[in-house]
């Protein structure tokens, strides 16, 4: 069984191929007066029902928040580190398990904080 499709048609097309294609035909609805824009409202009520839509899922929705306390949490250690590097204060890591929850650990800095354990100067 093969479980590779083969691209074909405008799937094999180089993306400046069907970009330049793409505009043509967009250009051709306007000038036809078939083109679609949205005014603020429609954009708006569109963008409500499709957040409406997606919120549904919980577990995707914890799994957005879990992944954006991540980040933020990545970003935050990144700016300490840069904004006290060369100084000697105790810092706060942030560890994640695999449940997407953090786990906040007060620990002295010692060599690289972003290495394992092992591979720390």
């Amino acid at each position: 069984m093969n479980f590779f499709k083969e691209r074909r048609g405008f799937a094999a097309m180089s993306e400046d191929k069907q970009r330049a294609i793409s505009s043509k035909g967009g250009k051709a609805a306007h000038v036809k007066g078939t083109a679609h824009q949205f005014s603020a409202e429609e954009a708006r009520r569109a963008g409500r029902l499709g957040g409406e839509a997606v919120s549904q899922n919980r577990e995707h929705m914890a799994q957005i928040g879990a992944r954006g306390g991540q980040i933020r949490g990545q970003n935050a250690l990144q700016r300490q580190q840069s904004a006290g590097a060369g100084q000697a204060s105790s810092a706060s890591t942030t560890s994640f398990t695999g449940g997407g929850s953090a786990v906040l650990e007060q620990t002295p800095p010692q060599g690289n904080p972003i290495l394992p354990p092992s591979d720390r100067s």
